[in-house]
């Protein structure tokens, strides 16, 4: 039975014994309500590391909307008995108590990177993302990090953030796992009714036949639209946005010499999806 922490003393100590005896720690920073594309981290980490953490934590300080963060999915036994299949070493499961004391102040802001799209649609939650990360970090000791690409501004962040404060800790991202019909998993997906379950894949065709259509040579802003257009037309309540940028900086990029990234988020059925993929 795979052990569940509660308290940063106890991950420690745990994470010390094994960093004692000259072993490398990883681990899968999580929110719970865990899918496939969860344990596909895990199991990198199981096949990279010595020992594998993975943390189950909803971080209320990357949520801007307190209705979202109430309805995010709990399900601690069910991703405890997803895990024990990987298997991971340790679960850490502290409560929003231990990780933000009575009296905590400081935020972890990462400039440029974290400020347009998601930034921009979600104002803070890369501070609070930023934050979390950084004292997952220390808490768990850990030596390598495993980050999805479904998230990714996310996971540039997270890389910068490294970097920027010389933290001794590997990133590293991982493929987006889909689901057969596209469809990149998200713990949100199951809010979705089955008329909108349906629908969903359209997001990830419309972005995959923009991009064809830029690589094949057609404007930029041309390819967008129909993407747009083509998403609305199939039930999508909102289209956020739908954005050509640079992989890295994720500033607007016109530059094909230079990888690039169409990111979009999109509403259907009051539920917010997100996607990415290289162009």
């Amino acid at each position: 039975m795979i052990p569940i922490l509660r308290t940063v003393s106890d991950m420690r100590a745990l994470a010390r014994s094994w960093r004692a005896a000259g072993e490398v720690v990883g681990v899968v920073p999580t929110m719970g309500a865990l899918h496939d594309g969860h344990l596909s981290l895990a199991r990198r980490a199981r096949a990279e590391c010595d020992r594998v953490v993975t943390t189950i934590f909803v971080n209320p300080k990357q949520f801007n909307n307190p209705d979202d963060l109430k309805k995010y999915p709990r399900t601690e036994a069910a991703d405890a008995a997803l895990l024990a299949t990987v298997p991971v070493d340790a679960i850490f499961a502290p409560q929003p108590d231990e990780v933000y004391p009575e009296g905590y102040g400081t935020t972890v802001s990462v400039s440029g990177v974290s400020e347009p799209l998601e930034g921009r649609m979600r104002p803070g939650h890369f501070d609070g993302v930023a934050t979390v990360v950084t004292k997952l970090f220390g808490m768990v000791l850990a030596d390598r990090g495993y980050f999805g690409q479904k998230d990714w501004q996310q996971l540039q962040v997270v890389q910068k953030l490294v970097r920027d404060l010389n933290l001794a800790v590997d990133i590293v991202g991982c493929e987006t796992i889909r689901d057969a019909d596209g469809l990149a998993m998200s713990s949100r997906n199951v809010r979705l009714t089955a008329a909108g379950r349906a629908k969903a894949p359209v997001l990830y065709a419309a972005i995959s036949a923009a991009a064809a259509d830029i690589r094949a040579g057609h404007a930029d802003r041309m390819a967008i639209r129909e993407a747009a257009e083509a998403m609305r037309a199939a039930g999508f309540e909102r289209v956020e946005y739908i954005e050509l940028r640079d992989a890295a900086t994720l500033m607007p990029s016109d530059d094909p010499t230079r990888p690039r990234r169409m990111l979009a988020a999109a509403w259907l059925d009051g539920v917010r999806l997100i996607d990415n993929i290289p162009v």
